[in-house]
């Protein structure tokens, strides 16, 4: 079946960084970051000249400072991202209908069906590179294969701007050479067991069969590298995910302790949620909460609430389940706030009607109201981020300026 399949995985180049080069002519050539370089923040994107000094996506944000002392550091602009990602996906949908969108930046895109019109696999991907660049003037990378893992594996192997094509009957040779960290899901401590058990390389796991795979690793595992080290990965492209849920969470390289600052970060957390939510015309129904202590023990509480996309709402739920989950004795290596169970706005309305007659006391109409002057709020403080940055605008209350990586910090002196 893979033999028959031709996929793409498109991957943006440094996406966030290139964006902002693109946008300011000052920052074209310099060592962009985009994050913060305080403790408890870390680097989202990092432009090539900045990885050029060993900066990397996830790195906490003060090494990446050391790194690269340089470095321009630059507030996401994720509204902004999202509007170029839709142009970019618009440039796929040419092409084809079978589109999975991964994130802001990649997608898997299955052109099987469109040879006939557009020609083979590596002219569909010259194609789309070129016209992704007409339309935003930005540089994607692609790989070509008869399956996902393998494609996705291609396109990161010649960045930046890089069509790495594996045809059909090569993938096993392809991923010989290749180190284990290319596995997916192999991190440090699958990898270091790899190891012990003699297996170096892609080649090694691929001399092994599926059967001593699994005596070695157990069931999951096993037949997990078995599949993936022999190229025999058949999953489907899964066209038009419509998401279920919408979340953000923070991940701190230095773990937060104090109450206020646990706030801080759940507000900023709500007021991303909310504002996507809204962007996406979707109320959640659902809200839970992520919450991990050090090393690693994560929980996850999660409440039923009336259909909502109103940041403060997102807070009031998110501070209840934190209070009953955290005594404040330990302390917080990560946060999540996301919204679930979404229902379209226009539908969360009409199933949630506002009855009024003339039998209704005068003092029991404006919880409506407000409601519907809460919404005009929500969306006039969204037209101003839009226009004038994430920080043009917050909600009140006691609350440390924050980016969606962490709370900012006092400069050091």
């Amino acid at each position: 079946m893979s033999a028959l399949r031709t996929i793409l995985h498109a991957d943006m180049d440094a996406f966030y960084a290139a964006v902002e080069q693109r946008d300011r002519p000052e920052l074209r050539g310099k060592p962009v970051i985009i994050g913060g370089h305080g403790a408890r923040q870390v680097v989202s994107t990092a432009s090539y000249e900045a990885r050029a000094f060993g900066v990397r996506s996830a790195m906490p944000g003060r090494r990446a400072k050391q790194l690269c002392p340089d470095g321009v550091f630059v507030e996401p602009r994720m509204s902004h991202y999202a509007d170029v990602s839709a142009q970019i996906h618009e440039v796929f949908g040419r092409f084809t209908d079978a589109i999975e969108p991964l994130s802001l930046d990649e997608a898997f895109l299955d052109v099987t069906g469109s040879r006939a019109l557009f020609g083979d696999g590596p002219e569909i991907a010259r194609r789309v590179r070129a016209q992704v660049f007409e339309r935003t003037q930005l540089r994607v990378s692609i790989g070509v294969a008869s399956c996902k893992y393998v494609a996705k594996v291609a396109s990161d192997l010649d960045k930046p701007d890089g069509l790495v094509v594996v045809a059909p009957g090569e993938e096993r040779a392809f991923l010989a050479g290749l180190p284990l960290s290319r596995l997916w899901g192999v991190g440090p401590s699958t990898c270091a067991s790899l190891e012990r058990a003699g297996l170096r390389s892609i080649r090694d796991v691929q001399s092994r069969s599926r059967a001593q795979l699994i005596d070695a690793f157990g069931d999951r595992l096993g037949a997990h590298l078995y599949v993936l080290a022999n190229g025999l990965d058949e999953r489907p492209v899964v066209r038009d995910r419509v998401a279920k849920s919408i979340g953000h969470e923070m991940t701190f390289s230095e773990d937060l302790v104090e109450r206020g600052e646990v706030r801080a970060v759940l507000l900023q957390l709500a007021e991303m949620v909310g504002r996507r939510l809204r962007r996406a015309a979707q109320r959640a129904t659902v809200i839970r909460l992520k919450l991990r202590h050090p090393p690693f023990e994560t929980l996850q509480r999660q409440r039923k609430v009336s259909a909502t996309d109103d940041d403060l709402e997102l807070l009031r739920v998110a501070e209840d389940l934190l209070q009953g989950a955290w005594d404040g004795s330990r302390p917080v290596r990560l946060l999540g706030v996301t919204g679930a169970d979404l229902q379209d706005a226009g539908a969360a309305v009409r199933a949630e009607p506002v009855q009024g007659d003339l039998f209704t006391e005068a003092d029991a109409r404006p919880a409506a109201a407000s409601s519907e002057q809460r919404g005009k709020l929500l969306r006039a403080m969204d037209a101003i981020r839009d226009r004038h940055g994430e920080d043009a605008v917050r909600h009140g209350g006691a609350r440390r300026k924050s980016n969606p990586w962490g709370p900012d910090q006092v400069p050091d002196r």
